[in-house]
């Protein structure tokens, strides 16, 4: 199986792809189940994968609808002029609007978190409900482990080496690729499509170099800033033992998000989809499920 296979690859349990043409970009996205509509948004350097040990838990009893961003390890390339956060935030409205969904519950993890943050200070009209797992938050964006990502994007064929030194699993599980960011191996199915993709498709490599020069921490604090005003239910499903996004950023979240609460998940890195989709799937089905006033 070529490489350019290998990245195609979506889990079935993420349903039924779409490709939605979209006022900010292209954009392929998967549906499954129905039900209160429950969006979700992956970070940097994975893609839909992230969610699929989630979504075949929550579909039975809700519309789940995953998204393909183009953050380097996308199924085809986007073709949008601004690939700033605050454009892939508008890329996740401009799906909500063309899928025409209602009361969503926008669901957010590592770079997708932040994006989430933008999006309901943006433009919330369509988001009743906000869970953040681990992420970026203020001028953790990214972690500091992760920002020399952003100088080698400004220097020619220096991600694509950065890739290439990832094709042996071995080198996955260092602390500056996906080591610190689950505490166990990732599938190897599902860790190729994260890998392989900007290396089987030169189109995906240049969007993954034009996110990686765009991003700044203005952005997120901006984001931040404003995050007083976003009053409807919020859920912190943060890993006790994360190794990038603690430091009091999920209290300082919980603190400026005036309807949140924080629940702690055990036995988790950053990817709490990966190491704990059971724990992760419960508190979600639990915090859609209430009330609005009982949310928080």
């Amino acid at each position: 199986m070529s490489a350019d296979d290998r990245s195609r690859w979506r889990s079935p349990g993420l349903g039924q792809q779409r490709t939605l043409d979209l006022p900010s970009g292209r954009l392929v996205v998967y549906e499954a189940g129905e039900g209160p509509v429950i969006v979700f948004v992956h970070g940097l350097l994975v893609n839909a994968n992230l969610w699929r040990k989630v979504v075949p838990r929550l579909s039975p009893d809700f519309r789940c609808v995953t998204l393909d961003l183009p953050l380097g390890s996308h199924i085809e390339p986007s073709g949008g002029d601004d690939l700033t956060p605050p454009g892939l935030a508008a890329l996740v409205c401009d799906a909500l609007d063309a899928l025409e969904l209602e009361d969503v519950t926008l669901v957010g993890n590592d770079t997708g978190g932040a994006l989430c943050q933008i999006a309901v200070t943006t433009r919330p009209e369509r988001v009743g409900r906000l869970v953040l797992t681990p992420c970026d938050y203020r001028d953790v964006f990214p972690p500091k482990l992760f920002k020399p990502l952003l100088a080698l994007a400004r220097v020619p064929g220096a991600t694509q080496g950065v890739l290439n030194s990832l094709r042996p699993r071995a080198a996955r599980r260092l602390p500056p690729a996906y080591g610190w960011l689950t505490k166990r191996p990732i599938e190897k199915q599902a860790e190729d499509t994260y890998v392989l993709a900007a290396l089987a498709e030169k189109a995906v490599l240049a969007e993954l170099n034009d996110v990686l020069a765009g991003i700044d921490t203005r952005h997120t604090n901006q984001a931040a800033d404003r995050l007083p005003a976003f009053d409807r239910p919020a859920l912190l499903a943060w890993a006790s033992e994360d190794r990038f996004f603690r430091n009091g950023i999920p209290e300082a979240l919980a603190s400026t998000l005036p309807n949140a609460r924080l629940e702690w998940i055990s036995d988790s890195y950053t990817f709490v989809a990966e190491d704990q989709p059971e724990r992760l799937a419960e508190l979600i089905a639990g915090f859609v499920r209430e009330p609005a006033k009982a949310a928080a």
